[in-house]
């Protein structure tokens, strides 16, 4: 059916009408607005354009519902791109499944592994499974984002890939090596929780799942040793990770300050800021596939003598010299830190390869055992009775004005509060986490990799040899709360979901050996969430709430206890992750440390646990999921939405965006926005949920620019007391908003 048939007749309008079915929209002044443009327009691509656009100039929040009659003229046009180009003659719906397949492997894009790894009566099968209606779940925003970012298309850019087919695929590539008994029934459970949108996977997954390029994971972890071969290997490493489409977390804590000895000559060391600015370097000159520069986060911890300097690392004013602007900071915090902060008392500095030479001991191996108590302060007051050559003291609270300066400027350092992390890490037995990733949900046991020595052999080629550290990978997968919930499928939803994650591992095709071995040895996923400012709307439910705060709580004890027994049914299946004795899921202090012992459905998966085993050493983290979230058509992450109606602006678009299922009856919910929303209930809320997430949350701070630094500290103060782990951006406003309560 072509549009430019329909439209010098009256079935243009009968289209219109079709388009607008079952739609909370009115349509006769569009009609007329339209009509010259289906009478005269000559260009087909150009027609389309009009119609979208004039339809997308209607949305405001009274008559949201214009997104989807916007959906569906561009979906009438991708149906019939793809018709053309894969030369079938049904225009406006799927062609032949299989047919894609063939067509895509041959021309290079697809991976040979679909087809040789499915019979053609399954592909056939799952042909005919596709739902095309659920297309209409989109919004405009995500029907776009999918088909220009993610949809398969052959080296020309030609539209070959369909949005359920897109779905399809991914299903079938994560549940290729399943056991042919059950793969059908898995592959069909995949694709009803993608289909639905009540789940998405992450963007390396969606865009490289069944492709012939690209691997699945997020983003990783290095350590950074303290030697040249440790450094220049890292960056190697971590090029070869950008040019593959990761976000990067490094751990730079180890490497000597500047000042200090090298090979025992003093003052030769010129620290940590110029290898990190070869990072940036990096950042800037490998991008990810051509798309984009690299992400690159380094984390430094806040005892470390060069900590000022990192600190000033990405302000705008000072010398240029001393600036890396394409990374990202983020500061590793004890909890004597804070205290010190709270109590306005000193703080020390010291260079960590002095304290390694002189104590006998490195400060970032130990942390505090208990709150108020451990190991790591002890350590810590022994430097500082040791006078040692490189120790500076500094009122704490000064140290913390810089961070609070540098994140009203710039958003980032991040925050973490390693010894919260260490405390609730469930394989202390085997490491310790010295950072998180780029985006700051991620907590996973963490060491260099270390080079041991280079030899030469008899086929004139020069070996080196490593010993592997845990370089940590992120696999990650996000529940959409705010269909999900309202639903009623998270049972059903977060079985197939973990058995999907779990299967990246396996499946994945990472550059790096060490990578490859630390995914094997964890098994680790992150499952999170998105869409919870949506799902609050839904149920009638205000931000700033106790109900909200023990909604949270409510929500996130159900995931976590789905997530655990889903693991627990893998491990079953498949057997348990390598380094499972000893963890504190083994033992069952994993569910003692979180209250969990007045629950005879807890108690009961805790002996299951201990008993069977469990496939994932780490299960559970929150990203931001800014980007699926705009497919899924609901909010990032667990922020409130940034407003109840804007314009979202990027290089190759404007289009109006309305907060999801918004209508009378929540508007006032949505109406608490970012900026206007009282922060110190969003770390109320994110307490309860870090209690349920093994690993972290990505929690952003929003606050205005003109807040006082005496509330942005006590946000600080209340998020470390509460038990979080990270916090991400300080974001701050710099444009006019309503006026904020809470920081007055």
């Amino acid at each position: 059916m072509q549009i430019m048939n329909q439209t010098k007749s009256p079935k243009g309008m009968e289209l219109i009408n079709e388009w607008a079915d079952g739609l909370n929209i009115q349509t006769d002044k569009y009609k007329e607005k339209v009509e010259p443009l289906l009478v005269t327009q000559e260009a087909k691509d150009d027609l389309y354009n009009a119609l979208i656009n004039h339809a997308l100039e209607n949305i405001d929040e009274v008559t949201p519902d214009w997104t989807y009659f916007a959906t569906r003229i561009y979906l009438h046009e991708l149906y019939q791109k793809a018709a053309e180009n894969r030369g079938y003659d049904t225009a406006l719906s799927y062609g032949p499944f299989y047919d894609l397949l063939k067509q895509l492997t041959d021309k290079g894009i697809y991976s040979p592994h679909l087809l040789s790894s499915y019979t053609k009566e399954e592909i056939d099968y799952f042909g005919s499974s596709l739902e095309q209606e659920r297309d209409l779940l989109f919004t405009y925003p995500g029907i776009y984002t999918l088909a220009t970012r993610y949809l398969a298309m052959d080296h020309e850019k030609n539209v070959y890939e369909l949005p359920q087919e897109r779905w399809m695929v991914i299903a079938m590539h994560l549940m290729q090596e399943e056991p042919v008994a059950n793969r059908k029934e898995h592959v069909l459970e995949a694709y009803w929780a993608l289909s639905n949108l009540y789940m998405t996977v992450a963007t390396p997954t969606l865009a490289n799942a069944g492709k012939s390029h690209g691997q699945l994971s997020s983003c990783f972890i290095d350590t950074v040793n303290d030697s040249l071969e440790g450094i220049y290997d890292s960056n190697s490493d971590i090029a070869q990770l950008s040019k593959n489409g990761g976000g990067i977390g490094v751990y730079m804590g180890k490497i000597r300050a500047r000042g200090s000895s090298i090979k025992g000559f003093k003052g030769m060391s010129s620290g940590v800021v110029p290898w990190i600015k070869q990072l940036n370097n990096t950042a800037v000159s490998v991008d990810q596939l051509g798309t984009r520069k690299g992400a690159i986060a380094v984390y430094l911890d806040i005892w470390h003598r060069d900590i000022e300097e990192f600190l000033d690392l990405k302000l705008n004013n000072g010398d240029d010299r001393l600036r890396a602007h394409d990374i990202y900071t983020g500061v590793n915090i004890p909890d004597l830190f804070m205290e010190q902060v709270e109590k306005r008392g000193d703080w020390y500095l010291f260079d960590p390869h002095e304290v390694r030479e002189v104590m006998g001991f490195s400060l970032e191996e130990s942390y505090d055992e208990e709150k108020g108590e451990g190991e790591w302060r002890k350590k810590y007051e022994a430097c500082i009775n040791a006078n040692l050559d490189s120790a500076k003291k500094v009122p704490a609270i000064e140290i913390m004005k810089r961070i609070m300066r540098s994140q009203l400027e710039t958003g980032a350092p991040f925050m973490f509060y390693r010894d919260e992390v260490n405390r609730r890490n469930a394989n202390t037995h085997t490491g310790m986490i010295y950072c998180s990733n780029l985006c700051t949900e991620i907590t996973q046991n963490q060491s260099p990799t270390e080079f041991v020595e280079q030899y030469l052999t008899e086929e004139n080629t020069v070996v080196k040899k490593y010993t592997p550290g845990d370089f940590v990978v992120c696999n990650l997968s996000s529940v959409n709360l705010g269909k999900a919930v309202p639903d009623n499928v998270l049972e059903r939803l977060i079985k197939i979901q973990v058995r999907m994650l779990d299967n990246v591992i396996d499946i994945n095709t990472l550059p790096l050996l060490q990578a490859t071995l630390t995914n094997q040895k964890y098994r680790a996923i992150g499952l999170g969430t998105f869409g919870f400012h949506h799902l609050l709307a839904k149920e009638g439910i205000e931000w700033e709430s106790e109900r909200a705060v023990e909604y949270t709580d409510a929500i996130y004890e159900k995931i976590a206890y789905l997530a655990i027994s889903a693991s627990a049914d893998l491990a079953e299946e498949k057997g348990s992750y390598q380094v499972f004795e000893g963890s504190k899921w083994s033992t069952g202090a994993y569910f003692d440390n979180r209250g969990y012992d007045d629950s005879k459905e807890w108690m009961a998966l805790k002996e299951r646990v201990k008993n069977t085993g469990i496939r994932n050493g780490y299960l559970m983290a929150v990203a931001p999921n800014a980007s699926t979230s705009i497919i899924a058509g609901s909010t990032a992450g667990i922020d409130p939405v940034f407003k109840p109606f804007y314009h979202e602006e990027k290089k190759d678009f404007k289009m109006p965006v309305t907060a999801p299922d918004m209508d009378h009856h929540n508007y006032h919910i949505y109406r608490r926005s970012a900026y206007i929303v009282d922060q110190r209930w969003s770390v109320k809320q994110n307490a309860m949920r870090q209690k349920h997430v093994d690993q972290g949350v990505s929690f952003n701070i929003y606050v205005p620019n003109t807040i006082r630094a005496s509330v942005l500290l006590d946000l600080h103060l209340q998020a470390w007391k509460s038990g979080l782990k990270t916090t991400y951006y300080v974001r701050s406003s710099s444009t006019d908003i309503e006026e904020c309560e809470w920081c007055q």
